[in-house]
């Protein structure tokens, strides 16, 4: 269907449909920076991803991506998609595609995931891939195979693959034991591996006020050195300028510069006897360490049964059917065009889209 804008007035930003740089291909565009847009078209028909999801989209960021989001949301199916209604609290399914502001650079991949009690948790993919860069068409896959395995794709490379068992945040299983809350370290638990020595001794000889370097004794000054030499010198060569005035800019000072006699000899000034390593030096005395004979180990709290752990063999039967797909995004930059967006339970029809749509786009820039 069409695309539908939210009526919510922080919405300020109008995206509308037109033909990306160099294509002859309508996308949905966004043209106006530090902006909030809202915009979502319903599929034909809600999907069901129990038995498999792929999402693809191409996103163009015609003027590149400083800071803000180009994903979409795959608005979970409740009844007929209210298109006006959305907001940023609209549930959805997954959310899936490149956000890019300061110390965030991620092609994010999040389930909203149910668990048997009903209550709904985000499920972040641990390792997204970065966002690429640059000005052109990008592709976007993602794929969900019943067996519960995933790829990333940009480009139709794939960026990140696994289990959604290993791969998420928190995990769609949650774990069969966790740590006692009620558990603590006992006052007397000793967890240091190594103590100072308490037989150790410092030795008569060792002088801590020894200092790090010394005069070398053994230095002698060059020959030729210009004691009587300043370092810096008043400029010979500057003149005053002829529109200096000395009541207003005050008297004229020829600029400092180095004494040139100072650099044609070995040097100029007080002759300082230079420093050389201290062979006595030793700094400050520490006993050595050693094991510690009332060290026991590093202390955990004991597990326990964990009362929410449940397993979920099939985590896509749980995250709710795609009924519409939404732009809900905020973005400190313009030139954003998103196109070919596809639903669909396997990677067949993106595959075919991505030869046959996006790579003569990419190849033609």
């Amino acid at each position: 269907g069409a695309w539908t804008p939210a009526s919510d007035e922080k919405y300020a930003g109008v995206a509308s449909v037109v033909k990306a740089d160099g294509t002859e291909d309508d996308g949905l565009y966004v043209p106006e920076a530090a902006k909030h847009y809202g915009v979502s078209a319903p599929l034909a028909t809600p999907f069901d991803p129990k038995d498999g999801l792929t999402l693809q989209y191409e996103a163009t960021l015609q003027d590149g991506l400083e800071c803000g989001g180009a994903y979409l949301k795959f608005l979970t199916a409740h009844g007929d998609h209210d298109g006006a209604a959305l907001n940023g609290d609209t549930p959805y399914t997954v959310m899936f595609g490149p956000d890019k502001c300061g110390g965030t650079n991620k092609v994010h991949v999040i389930f909203r995931h149910s668990s048997p009690d009903g209550t709904i948790e985000e499920k972040h993919l641990k390792s997204p891939p970065s966002v690429p860069f640059d000005r052109l068409p990008h592709l976007y896959t993602l794929v969900v195979r019943p067996d519960n395995t995933f790829e990333v794709k940009v480009d139709g490379e794939t960026q990140s693959q696994g289990s959604l068992f290993d791969s998420f945040d928190p995990p769609f299983n949650p774990p069969e034991e966790i740590d006692d809350p009620d558990d603590s370290k006992p006052d007397d638990w000793v967890d240091a591996p190594k103590i100072d020595d308490p037989d150790a001794v410092k030795p008569e000889d060792w002088d801590e006020d020894a200092p790090m370097q010394i005069d070398d004794e053994d230095a002698v000054k060059p020959e030729g050195w210009l004691d009587d030499e300043p370092a810096e010198i008043e400029d010979p060569d500057a003149v005053k300028p002829d529109d200096w005035d000395d009541d207003e800019d005050g008297d004229w000072e020829a600029p400092i510069v180095p004494n040139p006699l100072c650099t044609k000899g070995p040097g100029c000034g007080e002759w300082v006897r230079p420093k050389k390593h201290n062979p006595d030096y030793k700094g400050k005395w520490y006993p050595p360490m050693i094991d510690n004979p009332e060290y026991k180990g590093p202390w955990a709290p004991r597990k326990i049964p964990n009362p929410k752990h449940f397993k979920d063999e099939n985590p896509l039967a749980n995250v709710g059917s795609v009924g519409a797909v939404a732009m809900e995004i905020w973005t400190m930059s313009k030139g954003l065009v998103v196109d070919n967006v596809l639903v669909a339970a396997d990677d067949v029809a993106a595959k075919e889209l991505q030869e046959t749509q996006w790579r003569p786009k990419y190849e033609a820039l």
